[in-house]
């Protein structure tokens, strides 16, 4: 039976473990805390995660909170004005989105990998201890994407153009909103860009305590949503966060005005430089360890592709496991798995590189086109479920031109 060491217990590295449990494997997960010090903590993160990284949860039965988590079914794009939507139009889904709290889904996730007979160990991981455990393993996948244990990959210079973080970021979980805006017919994520000044995203999601939205402002450095670095009191960022919403975004504010945190660990704040990582680490004895995940490809959130990329990592290096049989895990065996995810995440990549720039006239053309087109909003919302659909029509200029042209010609094609 094959050992395989998974260092880090997130969306990749604990899918992965579960995917490879299921298939027999000797599998022990590393985890710095333990399922209950998860579920008690601080958010991690803000998530959404759409259709086909769903699907791969579902074909491992780890799908635990269909019938409690929120059932996105949309997108609702708009662009602040004066007061109001300048745009706004709401793009749906092919397949139902889903946002649970990764304290909730990790917590569970760590327990049913326990109850199923996985080995977790609780440990803080370092360098020197990875040195010690790559002998014992068949394979090392470190899937912990902070730390001193990311410096063991190299930055890709040529898929990081960024060396400095593109947005502040602030996130608030709340509960005790108003209720759902008229014209959505079911849950739907809210996106609203404020130009020059940065974005607000709103998510129905699952917590620890039931349902709730999660807030959640990206803002240029430097700028007005650039202001909660100072801010440690949680109450402190909520109120933050509710008088930016009043000011940038003000059709919003009434359904937030009493709201409130879902818990004392609800707020999070940070930055980040968007960077892409080489896959193989070396270990000061020689020994070679595998990144996945945002281990090696750190994305902004802007375009909510982390969890989602985290989950088709899981799935392709699941695969390629699967694959190579009782062969080594060699160098050319990491750098072809991870070839294999770039293949696939490279589109989300440089999505989320473009959308921290100001959107160029032909992205200005198409919003504004989605106050005329529903098929181009169904389109932009599915996108988030297969970027890859993205390049051909809404990255490239020309490509936007023809399918604005094709719209126009027959305003129900896809």
């Amino acid at each position: 039976m094959r050992k395989i060491l998974v260092v880090g217990s997130g969306q990749s590295g604990l899918q992965l473990a579960l995917g490879l449990q299921s298939h027999g494997y000797d599998v022990t997960v590393l985890s710095a805390r333990t399922p209950e010090e998860v579920y008690s903590g601080r958010v991690m993160s803000t998530q959404c995660m759409f259709d086909t990284a769903l699907g791969h949860e579902r074909d491992l039965g780890v799908n635990f909170w269909d019938n409690d988590a929120p059932r996105i079914e949309g997108l609702n794009v708009a662009v602040a004005g004066e007061g109001k939507p300048m745009i706004e139009w709401v793009g749906w889904l092919d397949g139902p989105a889903q946002s649970v709290d990764q304290r909730v889904k990790m917590a569970g996730w760590m327990e049913a990998f326990e109850n199923r007979g996985g080995n977790l160990v609780i440990h803080g991981v370092t360098v020197s201890d990875l040195d010690r455990f790559v002998n014992l393993y068949d394979l090392v996948v470190v899937a912990a994407g902070r730390g001193e244990l990311v410096e063991l990959f190299g930055r890709d210079a040529s898929r990081s153009p960024y060396t400095e973080p593109q947005r502040s970021l602030a996130v608030s979980y709340v509960r005790g909103m108003g209720p759902r805006p008229e014209h959505l017919r079911a849950d739907a994520v809210r996106i609203t860009l404020i130009p020059g000044v940065g974005e607000l995203f709103i998510i129905p999601a699952l917590t620890t305590s039931g349902p709730c939205d999660i807030l959640f402002f990206e803002g240029i450095p430097g700028g007005p949503l650039d202001s909660f670095a100072d801010l440690r009191d949680p109450g402190e960022h909520l109120h933050r966060t509710l008088e930016l919403i009043r000011e940038f975004v003000p059709w919003e504010y009434d359904r937030y005005r009493d709201a409130e945190l879902t818990d004392a660990h609800g707020t999070l704040q940070g930055r980040f430089a968007p960077t892409v990582r080489h896959p193989v680490g070396t270990l000061p004895s020689g020994g070679t360890v595998l990144g996945m995940a945002d281990v090696v490809v750190a994305n902004d959130p802007i375009v909510g592709q982390g969890s989602n990329n985290a989950s088709k990592c899981a799935s392709i290096y699941l695969n390629r496991i699967l694959e190579h049989g009782d062969r080594p895990f060699d160098t050319e065996f990491m750098q072809r798995t991870f070839d294999a995810f770039w293949e696939d995440v490279q589109y989300s990549t440089n999505w989320s590189n473009a959308m921290l720039q100001p959107p160029p006239p032909h992205v200005l053309e198409l919003i504004g086109a989605g106050m005329k087109h529903q098929a181009l909003c169904d389109r932009f919302a599915n996108g988030f479920n297969n970027p890859k659909d993205l390049f051909d029509w809404f990255m490239d200029p020309e490509k936007a031109k023809a399918y604005l042209a094709e719209l126009e010609a027959n305003p129900t094609a896809v």
